[in-house]
């Protein structure tokens, strides 16, 4: 059954930074995308930055609009793990963060989230 674990995540001063991670285990994926997701409250869950591996090379990334510049997704594509690099945050950076991973064969999972505060 595959798990995927974040870790990091907590309370922030505006303007500070914060690290997630996400591990992924039982199973080992060669070719896939690890995503960071996020959703605030009584807000939809949306898109954050996204990694993509072709048998554990390339390494491309893509980031939304209201992070790129000041968040960094990096991973290790043998170990199926991703993190993510907050800095500059901002209150409206608060937000549960979720990981997730897909696969071409349209398999996808999701973490359980992890809570990143950023007080004004």
């Amino acid at each position: 059954q595959v798990q995927l674990v974040e870790s990091g995540g907590g309370l922030v001063q505006a303007g500070g930074s914060l690290g997630l991670s996400c591990a992924a285990s039982g199973r080992t994926f060669t070719t896939y995308t690890m995503d960071w997701f996020r959703q605030a409250p009584g807000k939809e869950r949306e898109f954050v930055a996204a990694i993509s591996w072709t048998d554990w090379t390339g390494g491309n990334t893509v980031y939304s609009d209201s992070v790129k510049g000041r968040f960094t997704i990096s991973g290790n594509p043998v170990r199926n793990t991703v993190t993510l690099r907050m800095n500059s945050l901002k209150p409206e950076d608060t937000a549960v963060y979720y990981c997730h991973l897909r696969t071409p064969r349209a398999s996808e999972y999701w973490g359980q989230g992890t809570q990143v505060t950023v007080a004004s």
